[in-house]
């Protein structure tokens, strides 16, 4: 099959699989196949692709890539089976319609190279023909004891008449155990009724595994943690686990298949074989892959509950226009106090001791008013790690004395000593304390959630669940196009950017991302996106791939400072001299592109016959010079700042309280009402009809009014509900 046809064959899977249009995965899968670039496509290429957005794009990427293993791999079995003469017509037709690989395994199962099993033995010892014979139940035997006693060799080790029998049987149990339609009914039946069962290896076991020292569920319904907190415990040695398949069905099924009549003296040797081949080939192996397939499900639900939680995380808005103040909190080293300017830009930093052992609360407490005063803070951001909450109570008291209009926020701290001490770090800060880097970070990760968090791996930023458990391979992969995705859809100032934001642009590399900073240094900064075109090794497809993602606030020309496409320009320029307008005034007008157009009477489908582009392309100019600097993240809640401090003691039932959601995972969420401890709203208190996952309700960063149910202050756990009356 040429590469043409191929294309037009999976196109017409994938568009089945996704309910779209064959066209559109066609010329998605050129355009990928053409290195360009998901965010790229997703945003500039609507009009070739149809529309499509960039998680159908995702899911055009990987289920291409899957079906092209699922072609190499089949190649590869139809040329090793034709090498060794047995690939019938039948077969090879069977292997071309598989549509999974493990179709493909199955049937590549008898032909594959082997290991020396006992059924390797007994073919060597000349038993085949007499296997052979068992297999079909020959009854066409004048004498069967005379039959097999023909098979007797001495020299080969066949010294008695069972040992003829037994190699037989052999051959028989592996031959059963390789017939493809024999492991899809089992693995059919394992499925449908199997359980997986845990237990403590011993007596002691581990409290964290208590739930499972008497574990059992169905495959149908295990959840995906149960899945990760079993393998987990099995890894650690502390939970034995085991697949239960209903052996007696299964041996059954088999029998059907293999056992036609009662008659033949060989049944009762046939049986027995396949009773060998279920216990001693079939069951390990199915419960090795089923094994192998619930964790694979669990990885990539828990990647994909990660992966949101993330993208909430990174989308979160930034906090604009107000110096603010990072308190990295501390016991015996002091808590870290960094000011920052509302560009982000390191002002003055300072250690306190408020607490034990110097519990200097009047002078801490003190400097900090004055570092308020001097540089007019509006916020202070505390992080939420050791001494959060005590450090918590000095800020609201620096709130009641300050003159000024003063809040604060909890803010996750996670991933910010990783950052501290790392290399980019280092470039930063060369002259700063590693501790004073991380209340820095602490400051900018609420200026801009984003450009901030970029520099911390995600696995660090605290918002996953059984993150270190899952593959490791495929949760990188997806993290990345995580912060690719977030960071090409808010777009990036080219002249403040930060590498570790920059390689994340489409068509970004770190080389590239250094050569830009470089020039962008020797120049004073970029005045137009041409400019790009002199950074070393940035050639014409990086430029076309990661143009309309690099902006220039306030550029000479107005559509460099837009999500317009260098590639658009000229159509922008069209789409302002019909409606008679001019890009100094839709600068600080944007609102009256849509007024001329209404007053102009005219469609978008004329507009884009005038200016030469597609309907989805204009549509995104118009959206682009409406806003010419806009980001998407404003238009999201803003989070909630403080002025007073709760405590655990004060919570009461009933109480009705603004939090902040800070993890969801499978069983509910996590939210910050202002307390020592995060409370737990359970997937069944999220709302009052069925939720089938909190991510179908709540988000990581979203405002939420909750209840208090519960509050056990020994055990640190607050139960809400946000079913509020």
């Amino acid at each position: 099959m040429d590469n043409e046809t191929q294309i037009k064959t999976h196109s017409t899977i994938i568009a089945q699989e996704l309910g779209i249009r064959s066209y559109q995965v066609e010329k998605t899968i050129e355009l990928l196949d053409s290195e360009n670039t998901v965010p790229f496509i997703a945003r500039y290429r609507k009009e070739v692709t149809g529309n499509l957005d960039e998680d159908q794009i995702r899911s055009i990427e990987d289920r291409i890539h899957a079906l092209r293993v699922l072609e190499a791999r089949r190649e590869t079995v139809l040329n090793s089976i034709e090498k060794q003469g047995k690939l019938t017509p039948e077969l090879k037709e069977k292997l071309l319609a598989a549509t999974k690989l493990q179709e493909v395994e199955d049937l590549y199962l008898p032909y594959k190279p082997k290991k020396r099993t006992r059924a390797t033995v007994a073919r060597e010892k000349g038993l085949e023909p007499l296997a052979e014979r068992m297999l079909r139940l020959d009854t066409e035997i004048d004498d069967f004891d005379a039959l097999v006693a023909s098979f007797i060799d001495v020299e080969k080790g066949v010294e008695t008449a069972e040992d003829a029998l037994a190699g037989a049987r052999d051959i028989c149990a592996e031959t059963v155990s390789d017939d493809a339609d024999v492991r899809k009914e089992i693995r059919a039946i394992s499925w449908e009724e199997g359980l997986i069962t845990s237990n403590w290896k011993t007596e002691e076991g581990h409290i964290n595994y208590q739930i499972y020292k008497e574990f059992s569920q169905s495959l149908k319904v295990i959840q995906s943690y149960q899945i990760l907190a079993i393998n987990r415990g099995e890894r650690e040695g502390i939970l034995r686990v085991k697949l239960e398949a209903p052996g007696d069905t299964c041996i059954s099924s088999i029998e059907k298949i293999y056992i036609s009549n009662e008659e033949s003296l060989f049944t009762v040797h046939l049986r027995t074989a396949i009773n060998d081949a279920y216990n001693r080939l079939i069951a390990p192996s199915i419960e090795r892959e089923i094994r192998n397939e619930l964790t694979d499900h669990a990885d990539e639900h828990a990647i994909e509950i990660f992966a949101k939680n993330l993208r909430n995380v990174l989308m979160q808005p930034p906090v604009h226009g107000v110096n603010m103040i990072g308190l990295d909190p501390g016991f015996r080293t002091g808590c870290k106090a960094a000011v920052i300017d509302r560009t982000g830009k390191f002002l003055r930093g300072v250690t306190i001791y408020p607490h034990e052992p110097q519990k200097q609360w009047k002078e801490a407490r003190q400097t900090m008013l004055d570092l308020c005063k001097e540089h007019n803070v509006g916020i202070i951001a505390i992080g939420n790690g050791t001494a959060s909450r005590e450090s918590e109570a000095l800020v609201i008291e620096i709130i009641e004395q300050c003159e000024t209009d003063l809040a604060y926020i909890i803010v996750n701290e996670a991933g910010a000593s990783v950052y501290s001490a790392s290399k980019l770090a280092r470039e930063e800060f060369p002259d700063i304390d590693v501790s004073m880097r991380g209340a820095i970070s602490i400051a900018r990760r609420l200026l801009d959630p984003l450009s901030e968090l970029v520099k911390i791996d995600p696995r660090s930023i605290g918002v996953g669940l059984y993150q270190h458990d899952v593959n490791q391979s495929k949760l990188n992969e997806m993290l990345d196009r995580v912060v690719e995705s977030c960071v090409n859809f808010v777009g990036v100032n080219i002249n403040t950017a930060s590498k570790a934001l920059l390689r994340y642009v489409a068509g970004i590399n770190s080389r590239i991302a250094d050569n830009i900073i470089e020039l962008r240094n020797q120049n004073g900064g970029f005045r137009s996106r041409s400019e790009l075109m002199d950074v070393k090794g940035l050639g014409d497809n990086a430029f076309t791939q990661s143009a309309g993602f690099l902006r220039i606030p306030n550029a000479d020309y107005l559509f460099d400072s837009t999500a317009v496409h260098p590639e658009s320009y000229e159509a922008a320029e069209k789409l302002l001299r019909i409606l008679e307008l001019d890009s100094a005034t839709i600068k600080h007008k944007g609102n009256l592109i849509r007024e001329r157009i209404k007053t102009k009477k005219l469609s978008l489908e004329t507009l884009a016959e005038l200016t030469d582009t597609g309907e989805h392309t204009l549509s995104d100019i118009i959206e682009s010079l409406e806003k010419p600097n806009r980001d998407p993240r404003d238009e999201l809640p803003k989070p909630i700042f403080r002025r007073d401090v709760l405590k655990m003691e004060d919570l009461q039932e009933g109480m009705i309280l603004e939090g902040t959601i800070r993890n969801v995972v499978d069983f509910g969420a996590f939210v910050d009402i202002g307390v020592k401890n995060d409370g737990l709203i359970h997937k069944s208190q999220l709302s009052r009809g069925y939720v089938k996952h909190p991510t179908d309700v709540v988000s990581v960063g979203k405002n939420v009014r909750v209840k208090v149910i519960s509050v056990n202050p020994e055990a640190g756990r607050i139960s809400l509900s946000m079913v509020v009356d």
